[in-house]
């Protein structure tokens, strides 16, 4: 007696064509794939006419904290992902100093929420300890972020590590990878991760034995030299590199010569990225400005911000622009970027343009900026739209492209949070035949399963584990918008972790099977 059975779908097994058969699940792991089946089950689910695929995985999660408030993972199981990887762009909640885990919450807030009311928590270890203990609905595969290590030996400060600071950086990572780290993350654009250097990189690098996951240096004008940068540090430790998110925020003509860079590149590195399937990013509110107004963390931004001279300096940089910064505000204007979510007392400017939200003010744009992250204390999330869909469309169809959601939680998240899969196998693949299917599907599941080490998932074979998702090919697509983002997409039929029903048409069951997924 099996615990469940699915049959008569089309099975997309993950690393192979699609064929018609049933797959039956007992104690979470795969124990049966075959054509027919005569076997019966406590659970049988009829599939014709729908497909069953591996669990999704989510190559860039910001859900390091979210389970604490929501164990369930709505927005990631509504859409077929049962495993995320979190912990990107360097940025992570531990390790952390006993006296500034205050600190790196508030900067964390507006991208991954605040976690419990106290952080109990100051290693590694203990900060997957706690985070395992909510139950989580989908599985937490950790990265150890370079900044978060950075802002632990060396505080905020624009310096170079000492031989001596530098062997104590790496210590935590290796600490962080025995507690279960499966990525190193860099975040090259948020402090203090922006003030390292390349050899810091290289020997941190060398370090990890783990592949390398950066947000890189520059997505602007300089994406190309930036890229260029992570490649190098990736030959000089002789790691894989995985670029999250990529895209070109300030020219898409970048486009073409960027993945001829990475094509060429992925000669003698192994190479991969990640892309969320929309012409929109999303982040903090605070990186349109320069680095040295961000340095020293949150108390010290908002400090400078609250000084005139400090305010019109702000203005200046923006309006010139200085050699290397990426400038979002000065690239994109206050006409495409539109706030996401912002703590009181802006709740009434989330969805609105910052050029809409400075002329109601009677501000110049960037005053309004400073007073916005001023008044809410930096919680404040923005929406940068910067690419048409022909620039997405290409970047999806390259070879090396996985998928990652970035996704953002909040009230008036970016659609990306709830709609990635949906938008890129659903729209992309099943409606518009911008791919195969089993491609698109083995870059949802296997591929990124494959570069995490993960060898129990992501394909649909005997003795793996029972990760699942039963879609109706006909119904499956994303529904969520920028002006009505927290929608679960249509054609999700089921959903399940190690053999356990999580979501159930259009909703979750409760089950709350997954974890953190150690090494």
């Amino acid at each position: 007696m099996l615990d469940l059975l699915v049959r008569g779908a089309t099975v997309y097994p993950g690393d192979g064509p699609a064929f018609a058969g049933a797959v039956g699940v007992q104690a979470g792991r795969i124990v049966l794939v075959t054509p027919a089946a005569e076997a019966t089950a406590r659970e049988v689910v009829e599939g014709e006419g729908l497909v069953l695929c591996p669990g999704f995985l989510d190559l860039h999660a910001h859900s390091a904290l979210s389970p604490f408030d929501d164990p369930l993972q709505r927005p990631k199981l509504a859409q077929g992902f049962t495993t995320e990887v979190i912990c990107p762009d360097g940025l992570a909640p531990a390790p952390v100093a006993a006296s500034r885990w205050q600190e790196r919450r508030n900067y964390l807030r507006p991208l991954e929420g605040p976690g419990p009311e106290e952080w109990a928590w100051t290693t590694f270890g203990e900060y997957l300890d706690a985070l395992d203990a909510t139950r989580p609905a989908t599985s937490l595969v950790p990265s150890v972020g370079a900044g978060a290590v950075r802002d632990l030996v060396l505080g905020g400060a624009a310096v170079a590590p000492t031989a001596a600071q530098l062997r104590a950086m790496g210590d935590e990572v290796r600490l962080a990878v025995e507690a279960g780290a499966r990525t190193l993350s860099f975040g090259l654009v948020y402090l203090p991760g922006a003030h390292a250097r390349t050899d810091e990189l290289v020997a941190l690098a060398r370090v990890a034995e783990l592949p390398l996951v950066p947000h890189v240096r520059n997505e602007g004008l300089d994406l190309l030299r930036a890229v260029e940068e992570m490649v190098e540090v990736a030959r000089r430790a002789d790691r894989a590199l995985h670029i999250s998110h990529l895209k070109a925020l300030a020219d898409e003509r970048l486009v073409g010569p960027l993945l001829e860079l990475l094509d060429a590149a992925s000669a003698d590195v192994p190479l991969t990225l990640d892309q969320y399937p929309y012409g929109a990013g999303s982040t903090l509110l605070a990186s349109v400005l320069p680095t040295w107004a961000q340095e020293g963390g949150a108390a010290a931004t908002l400090e400078r911000i609250a000084r005139p001279a400090e305010r019109s300096r702000i203005a200046r940089d923006i309006e010139r622009g200085l050699p290397g910064w990426e400038n979002l505000l000065g690239t994109l204007g206050p006409e495409r970027i539109e706030l996401a979510n912002a703590a009181p007392p802006n709740e009434d400017t989330v969805g609105r343009t910052l050029a809409e939200i400075a002329h109601e003010r009677g501000l110049d744009p960037v005053e309004a900026v400073l007073d916005l992250l001023l008044a809410s204390a930096l919680d404040v999330t923005m929406i940068l739209h910067y690419a048409g869909d022909e620039a997405v469309r290409t970047v999806a169809a390259h070879r090396l492209q996985l998928v990652g959601s970035d996704g953002i939680f909040g009230a008036r998240p970016h659609p990306r949070l709830w709609g990635t899969a949906a938008r890129f196998l659903g729209r992309f693949t099943l409606r518009e035949r911008l791919l195969p299917v089993e491609e698109a599907v083995a870059r949802l599941t296997c591929r990124p399963a494959d570069l995490l080490g993960l060898a129990d998932r992501g394909r649909i074979a005997a003795g793996l584990r029972a990760d699942l998702v039963l879609l109706d090919p006909e119904r499956f697509v994303d529904t969520a918008t920028y002006a009505d983002p927290c929608r679960a997409p249509e054609g999700v039929v089921g959903v399940w972790v190690a053999g356990r029903r999580v979501w159930r048409d259009g909703a979750p069951t409760g089950e709350r099977p997954g974890g953190v997924v150690r090494r």
